[in-house]
């Protein structure tokens, strides 16, 4: 299957500063990307290259097959962004906004364009307030509402849930689960959970450079806490059961909580190899009552902080280049 989105060993400098160093990667129909790193890292300067808001220093971006930098009129036609910020017109309401949006874009019918794009993004209750006196919220779905305004077959997203209340979260991720099977769309987001609800792959980039690249439970697979097994036991059993857990073979840390008259155990495996039947056994050959059992699979903020916190993080780029 073609790529609709490609990032071709793109690289941004200002002055020395190299904020993206090589990025390459693609994104096909419907597939939902989530771009993630720190602050800083290059995530926002990367999308502004990909739609064409900032040249590259080097390398190439390419949409439905047009170059962003050779044939920009024919790549913006199927691309949809949503930037960070999302400035608008503040006099405007979000329908004059769409329509003068839908009109510059060369829309044959604005109105039917208009009336879609408000209706998928709920923005009924305050489409005809003056941008400028929304809340965050409601001025970030106007963005989105632009962005989908002319159903293009790719979508850049910057943090597109960003100020939204949970409802409206919900209400967003659902609209991009929707279009996902005929789009391309790629999310910049802080919001882990974004990874989970939408995404059927997630990139990290850190200092300008990518670092992991894999679907969500690929990447909960590297956590130290995959495959971990929580056990919750009355708080006077725990110092056996610890002791009993931290005997069980390819048991490589333990960690206790806790919390009135219960405990909770948590056994990290090595590599992630499956424990949960050894160390209930030996639970059960020692006579303690197990209240609550648990295996965990793996957790991305523990990923995220080891690949863009850490040396390990600066060896992982070194090896994604």
């Amino acid at each position: 299957m073609q790529p609709l989105l490609e990032a071709r060993a793109l690289v941004k400098d200002f002055a020395h500063i190299r904020a993206v160093d090589g990025v390459s990667f693609s994104v096909e129909p419907g597939a939902v990307m989530g771009f993630l790193g720190p602050n800083g890292a290059g995530k926002s300067t990367t999308m502004k290259m990909l739609t064409g808001f900032l040249r590259p220093t080097a390398g190439e971006a390419f949409i439905a097959g047009h170059s962003v930098e050779g044939a920009p009129i024919a790549a913006k036609r199927r691309l949809g962004y949503l930037p960070e910020g999302a400035p608008a017109y503040g006099d405007m309401t979000p329908l004059t906004f769409l329509a003068f949006t839908a009109r510059a874009r060369g829309l044959a019918d604005v109105a039917g364009a208009v009336r879609r794009a408000v209706a998928a993004t709920h923005l009924w209750s305050v489409a005809e307030q003056p941008i400028d006196t929304l809340s965050k919220g409601f001025k970030r779905r106007v963005g989105l509402a632009q962005a989908i305004l002319h159903d293009p077959d790719v979508l850049v997203l910057d943090e597109p849930t960003d100020g939204l209340d949970p409802n409206q979260k919900h209400e967003v991720r659902s609209l991009i689960r929707d279009m996902a099977a005929a789009k391309a769309i790629i999310i910049s987001t802080h919001i882990l959970e974004e990874v989970d609800a939408v995404c059927s792959r997630a990139v990290i980039i850190d200092r300008g450079r990518i670092v992991a690249d894999g679907t969500p439970a690929s990447l909960r697979a590297r956590s130290r806490y995959h495959n971990a097994v929580a056990v919750t036991v009355a708080a006077n059993d725990a110092a056996a059961a610890r002791a009993a857990i931290t005997d069980v073979d390819d048991v490589v840390e333990v960690e206790v909580a806790e919390s009135g008259a219960a405990a909770v155990i948590t056994a990290l495996a090595k590599d992630g190899r499956p424990i949960i039947g050894a160390l209930t056994g030996r639970l059960e050959d020692k006579g303690i009552r197990m209240m609550e059992i648990a295996v965990d699979p793996g957790r991305l903020d523990d990923v995220f902080r080891t690949l863009t916190t850490s040396e390990a993080g600066s060896d992982a780029t070194q090896e994604a280049a």
